[in-house]
């Protein structure tokens, strides 16, 4: 098929193009002029199922030139006008590709905005290459790509645009979310079919709980709009199973599959049976265990494992010669394929002949293939939620036990009961009976397990102003009243996934904020607190802003309204070694804050060098 030359709208009057053109300049020309652009696809995958539904289009520029390189290829065209006609290449090439090879799903087709609004007014630009290879529109997603974040375009022309190719079908996108002009307005205001999460917030997600709690925080958003999310650049295993424990819908990356120009159409089955697995991800850092004594270590079981190829009578005898032997678990390279559970085993070879069948074959047909396999870092609370959430056999049969993919051991759902039940009677006897919040003991040990974690983190030490004159005007149920109420703002303004709320005793609270937000979620209990007090108190003390009292030597004393102060002090690794030291800290900065009248709140911001010296009572 003859292509028309492209160019003859471009060239400078007189038919020739300029004589001082760069090298850089003749080499644009020269790719659109010939159409050297090589198209790749990278596929798109269903986090849950392994399922390729669709492919990103990408490109490359000739590979013995410097616009190799498809950000420098389109910033060169930006710069020398010719935007529209690069990107109009790069898309007819790309769908000729895409419908030459027959791959499924859906297609996501890059554009700038600005192009992509140029595009709306011609009669057959780019997107009319896919009426001629008779394309389904519906299997094509316009990927909005940020070309250059100082270009300025006309936000509603954009949503007008968009609109207009909605309506004939196709699905948006927007690319990069979290940088550019991919901004929360952009989003809210286009409303895409897709989100494709930055790279950025994807590298070392399993190794950052800022990260992994701003994709959680973005999953929130989404879950009402109907928008689904695409997490980019996932390049390592870590960051595959955390993103998919994290529900995201979909995924692409490296470790998924390179860019190709002849791509498969399945995911590898070793990466569908991962991802379809009941494997948890390890916690980013700063979510993980460590010596956590809600960890599963305790629970961890040294079973014995086997080769695939390992005849089945083998296995069979392992169970006649333990009789405490749960299961015995198929390893291959380290890593569990499934496991063979001592009754069923039992069962099966005790029927008449099942000896001389099945005896010399290898026990990975007699294997439970699906197990349920979690990692040593998670909880005992995760582990019970996978249980009760999944299968039935999972809590009557062993589960199996890794670490960073490897096997170490399995557990039963026997110990986990009884551990879950310590653990509710442990929670009990150190809770306060008031608020029904952590006590004193598991206040310290949350503590000592930030340390061991080299964590970072604010502790703030939460007191009441003027609590006991009020409690002897008003009588001690009006004051257990107050404390209640402030222990529930307290744990209004707490994220439960990163933070720890703990009742001290009396008026006194401290919250261990992980939230990087910390001294805004403070600020928003004292507000809350300020409103919420004020029915504790008459219209006449309101109004005097107070109220009189006897001293013991029967002087008259004047107390101000019951206020709420709270002294913060941020923690970084390795700045204290306990949480005796903490506490010593904390207290210091809540007296600090107590100076400050009315509801207040002080922010510690003084250095503290690790001293083993430094020893204190514990919070009392």
């Amino acid at each position: 098929m003859t292509t028309a030359n492209p160019l003859h709208h471009l060239a400078p009057s007189g038919g020739s193009r300029p004589g001082n053109q760069t090298g850089l300049l003749r080499a644009v020309y020269d790719v659109i002029e010939h159409r050297r652009l090589a198209p790749l696809f990278q596929p798109i995958i269903d986090m849950k199922s392994g399922r390729i539904i669709g492919y990103e289009g990408l490109i490359r520029g000739p590979s013995d030139s410097p616009l190799h390189s498809p950000s420098k290829l389109l910033k060169l065209a930006r710069q020398t006008g010719l935007s529209h006609e690069i990107e109009k290449l790069c898309c007819q090439v790309v769908v000729e590709q895409f419908v030459k090879l027959q791959l499924p799903g859906n297609l996501f087709v890059n554009f700038s905005p600005e192009v992509l609004m140029q595009e709306k007014f011609l009669e057959n630009g780019s997107l009319g290459i896919i009426r001629e290879k008779e394309l389904d529109p519906q299997h094509v997603v316009i990927e909005l790509t940020e070309t250059d974040p100082v270009y300025e375009y006309n936000l509603e022309m954009l949503l007008e645009v968009a609109a207009h190719y909605q309506s004939r079908g196709f699905k948006i996108a927007i690319d990069d979310l979290g940088e550019g002009f991919s901004s929360p307005r952009m989003w809210s205001d286009l409303r895409p079919d897709f989100v494709k999460i930055d790279r950025h917030f994807i590298q070392n997600i399993d190794k950052d709980s800022i990260k992994a709690q701003y994709v959680r925080s973005l999953l929130k958003i989404v879950a009402d709009s109907g928008c689904q999310v695409i997490a980019e650049g996932i390049e390592t295993h870590a960051e595959l199973m955390l993103v998919r424990d994290l529900d995201v819908h979909f995924g692409q990356g490296y470790h998924i599959a390179r860019p190709s120009d002849n791509p498969s159409t399945v995911v590898s089955a070793e990466a569908v049976k991962l991802l379809r697995s009941h494997t948890l991800a390890p916690a980013p850092a700063g979510e993980r265990n460590g010596n956590n004594p809600h960890g599963i270590a305790k629970l961890l079981i040294r079973s014995p494992s086997v080769a695939p190829d390992t005849p089945n009578e083998e296995v069979f005898r392992m169970f006649e010669n333990d009789e405490q032997l749960h299961a015995v678990v198929v390893v291959k390279d380290g890593v569990p394929l499934g496991q063979i559970n001592r009754y069923p085993m039992i069962d099966r070879f005790a029927r008449p002949f099942r000896h001389e069948l099945y005896g010399k074959k290898p026990c990975h047909k007699f294997m439970d293939a699906e197990p349920l396999i979690v990692d040593i870092n998670i909880t005992i609370h995760e582990l019970s939620y996978l249980i009760a959430a999944g299968d039935r056999r999972y809590f009557s049969n062993s589960f199996i036990i890794t670490e960073n993919g490897l096997y170490l051991g399995t557990g039963t759902g026997h110990d986990l009961i009884r551990e879950i039940t310590d653990m509710q009677l442990c929670a009990a006897r150190y809770a306060n009976p008031l608020t029904q919040l952590p006590g004193n003991v598991p206040i310290n040990e949350h503590i000592d397990k930030l340390i061991n974690q080299q964590a970072t983190f604010c502790a703030c030490y939460c007191d009441l102003d003027h609590f006991k004159p009020f409690n002897d005007v008003y009588g001690f149920s009006q004051g257990d009243e107050m404390i209640k109420i402030t222990g529930k703002i307290l744990a209004e303004c707490c994220d439960p996934e990163l933070d720890f709320l703990g009742h001290i005793g009396g008026d006194d609270f401290i919250i261990l904020f992980g939230s990087p937000d910390w001294e805004d979620r403070c600020r928003r209990a004292l507000e809350k607190f300020c409103v919420a007090v004020v029915p504790f108190f008459s219209a006449e003390d309101r109004e005097k802003g107070g109220y009189i009292t006897e001293n013991r030597h029967g002087e008259k004393e004047f107390h101000a309204l019951t206020t709420l102060s709270i002294g913060a002090t941020k923690v970084e690794p390795g700045m204290f070694k306990s949480h005796m030291e903490i506490s010593t800290v904390a207290a210091e900065t809540k007296k600090m804050a107590k100076k400050i009248p009315g509801n207040s709140l002080y922010v510690n911001n003084r250095h503290y060098p690790p001293s083993p010296s430094l020893h204190s009572p514990m919070l009392q």
